[in-house]
């Protein structure tokens, strides 16, 4: 494939076309944020499973992992690889420069791309686990699905984002037009088979399975610890996100992490789930009202706002030992302390009941949102030269040695 200009042409916050530069980049600088802090530990290097490598919290845990303590593992993920029309998926790429980090970091590291529901991915990932590891220290849970089927019924089951029991009016961000302008919409609420098939996507099932492929496979090592990323947010954001079908599913998995935990305990095992902040993700972009909670948290507190990769280097560092675990209610570990302070939903509730499509960029970092949306593609990252053209057709990584 010859080496062309991509430019970030899409519709809505989607893109058609994602940056190979401009990922690799971002993924550089995000390694270079994190300073290593390897703790002398009698086993070594952890081994590290991350369900969910190629994007959001999944990548951040992926490098703060790498970078941190020195992490050797695998990272699955399910991504499309450039044709003659399309460049490949950001992940792709973003994958492509994660084996780079975790080369120069002499970490040992197997990508696999499919499709993490799927018995075969599974079997695939422990294989390689089996053959280059022996077993592994952790596994991260960071799935966010449109769908799944379930390997027991063949069954394809597709996530809603809706209100449960009555519907929901709520102001959000448009991004249908040239600028993103603030409008009303109605979302209809979900049925109860819509929000079973959500519970049966986005919830803790899978999660349990590939802990029981594992532990079927004799893969855990002394003192295995499973975490999966959860998300609670603000009051204004309830009705849709943790009233509504997703936080069903949240509920879901956060429930699993009980039952696993005490599957576990006879192993000397233990699961939890972390629940994360704000963040401008594709799947967090898609819920109604989000958007434009984000943009105004991130117009209150400015550089004080978060980043994935800043809390999922504290979820290692409370992992590890580093830091107190701090477990809520025995199972949960709250990272989301900045976003629910008590001054911080204060001053966004303000912001919130105040913003019109006159003043919202007054009071909401719309550009700052914007900027966000394009580097998930590549697009937008400091220090690439987007006139250069760009070989699209990259090949997958080998694993690192």
């Amino acid at each position: 494939m010859t080496a062309r200009h991509i430019e970030p042409r899409g519709r809505g916050f989607l893109l058609f076309d994602s940056h190979p530069a401009g990922c690799g980049q971002l993924v550089t600088a995000m390694r270079d944020q994190v300073t290593p802090a390897i703790p002398e530990t009698p086993t070594g290097r952890p081994v590290v499973l991350v369900i969910g490598s190629s994007a959001g919290y999944g990548l951040a845990a992926t490098i703060a992992a790498i970078r941190r303590y020195g992490a050797d593992g695998v990272g699955v993920c399910f991504e499309r690889p450039a044709t003659e029309r399309r460049t490949a998926t950001a992940g792709w790429y973003r994958t492509i420069a994660t084996a780079d980090v975790a080369a120069r970091s002499g970490s040992r590291w197997t990508f696999i791309n499919g499709d993490a529901f799927a018995d075969d991915t599974k079997k695939e990932t422990l294989d390689v686990i089996a053959e280059r590891f022996g077993g592994i220290d952790y596994l991260i849970y960071s799935i966010a699905a449109p769908r799944r089927t379930d390997p027991l019924t063949g069954l394809t089951h597709q996530s809603v984002i809706q209100p449960i029991g009555e519907g929901y009016v709520t102001k959000t961000l448009d991004f249908s037009g040239e600028t993103p302008a603030l409008k009303q919409i109605w979302v209809e609420p979900a049925t109860e088979a819509e929000q079973a098939d959500t519970v049966k996507v986005m919830g803790g099932e899978d999660w349990a399975l590939w802990v029981d492929a594992l532990i079927g496979r004799d893969l855990l090592k002394p003192c295995f610890t499973t975490l999966a990323l959860s998300y609670i947010g603000s009051h204004l954001t309830a009705p849709i996100y943790r009233q509504g079908t997703i936080g069903a599913a949240k509920i879901h998995l956060e429930e699993t992490a009980h039952t696993l935990y005490d599957k576990l305990i006879p192993l000397r095992g233990r699961a939890m789930t972390a629940v994360a902040g704000a963040a401008v993700t594709q799947a967090s972009t898609a819920i109604p009202g989000i958007a434009l909670y984000t943009s105004l948290l991130r117009g209150f507190l400015s550089e004080d706002m978060q980043s994935p990769l800043r809390q999922m280097t504290e979820m290692w560092d409370r992992l590890t030992g580093v830091q107190d675990l701090g477990l809520e209610s025995g199972r949960r570990m709250r990272l989301d302390w900045w976003e629910l302070h008590a001054l911080v939903q204060e001053q966004v509730t303000k912001r919130w009941n105040a913003v019109t499509a006159d003043n919202v960029r007054d009071h909401a970092d719309i550009g700052w949102f914007t900027a966000e949306l394009h580097r998930l593609y590549g697009f937008d990252v400091p220090g690439v030269d987007y006139t250069a053209p760009c070989e699209p057709d990259l090949p997958w990584p080998t694993p690192t040695e």
